[in-house]
């Protein structure tokens, strides 16, 4: 029994549980920063309050239901994250950049390294992937946290309204309502696209020659290549600047006057992956070297990008296992 173990055994035995319970964190909250801290204090509580774990429930349950109720709190106390194009309109054309939000209102990205894939379920894989894509996560953000929360133990984590019922402290109704609300609010939200599915692999020719491609357009700050790759009505956005631009015209102004500057060799970058799809480490030339400037994902609907938002946190990208200088 859980009460019965000393503090390493404790911990040993509740270690396993961190990955999947910061993923959890994460989609609740929106921060990579924030899940690892709610995790951090849902093991602490957990260790705290062992007296009250009952062998009615898996070990693993009882930590979520903690999980669970650290997030909610701390839900109370912060605001939701979010991207651009959850938070304003599209701007009408590229010719204006509004100064930047440097509030703590942004989604961040995800390293896929800290994501537990389940390589004995390939199913299993396509629900985690698609859950915590960019649009999932920042439609689920839209969401009341107690929404958020049923929806993801409902269906991320196949728990049953019983069993959410009981970790909430409400009705088996109530839960069926919120889940009924929850799932109805995504669906309006969101546009599924498709997400290049597992590792990048390198015989895959089609994807690597357009990402080959993407990489050659921004180095070179080659912007009609760029715009070649995008569908017409690809969007484009760069947080903590809220302002984002759809359509290829408007992206084609703010990338070639703002972005590109006309300045090959501004910019490098280096493959990564994020939220289960295609990322780069975007560095910007400085004076003695390329410095980290922020974490890029682009997303492909069929067989062009129908989205590219970098993330421009430089601190973030050490967390991809990237160097912070080139």
């Amino acid at each position: 029994m859980l009460t019965e173990l000393n503090q390493h055994e404790f911990g040993s035995t509740v270690e396993p549980y961190r990955r999947e319970l910061q993923v959890h964190c994460y989609r609740l909250l929106g921060s990579l920063q924030d899940a690892e801290d709610m995790v951090q204090e849902t093991l602490l509580r957990a260790w705290k309050r062992r007296e009250t774990y009952t062998e009615d429930i898996s070990a693993r349950a009882w930590l979520y239901k903690i999980a669970t109720n650290v997030c909610l709190d701390a839900l109370k106390k912060t605001r939701r994250r979010v991207i651009p194009k959850t938070l304003r309109d599209a701007e009408p054309s590229g010719d204006s950049v509004p100064p930047p939000i440097l509030e703590p209102i942004w989604l961040d990205p995800y390293p896929d390294d800290l994501i537990p894939w389940d390589a004995a379920h390939p199913e299993q894989q396509v629900v985690t992937r698609e859950t915590v894509s960019i649009a999932f996560l920042a439609a689920l953000q839209l969401l009341p946290p107690r929404q958020r929360a049923v929806l993801l133990l409902s269906d991320v984590l196949d728990w049953s309204a019983a069993e959410i019922a009981a970790l909430l402290e409400t009705t088996v109704s109530a839960v069926k309502s919120a889940l009924h609300r929850a799932r109805s609010a995504i669906a309006a939200e969101i546009e599924f696209q498709e997400i290049q599915e597992g590792p990048l692999r390198s015989d895959n020719a089609a994807l690597m020659a357009q990402l080959e491609a993407y990489v050659r357009a921004w180095e070179t700050a080659d912007v009609d290549a760029l715009i070649d790759l995008l569908r017409a009505d690809a969007t484009f956005s760069m947080p903590p600047i809220p302002s984002w631009y759809q359509g290829t015209a408007a992206i084609h102004q703010i990338v070639g006057a703002r972005v590109f500057a006309g300045q090959p060799g501004l910019w490098r970058l280096l493959p990564a992956r994020a939220n289960g799809q295609i990322a780069f480490g975007l560095y910007r030339r400085g004076d003695a070297c390329y410095a980290a400037y922020g974490i890029q994902i682009v997303t492909f609907a069929g067989d062009r990008i129908s989205d590219i938002i970098t993330f421009r946190k430089p601190d973030l990208v050490p967390r991809f296992g990237l160097p912070a200088r080139i």
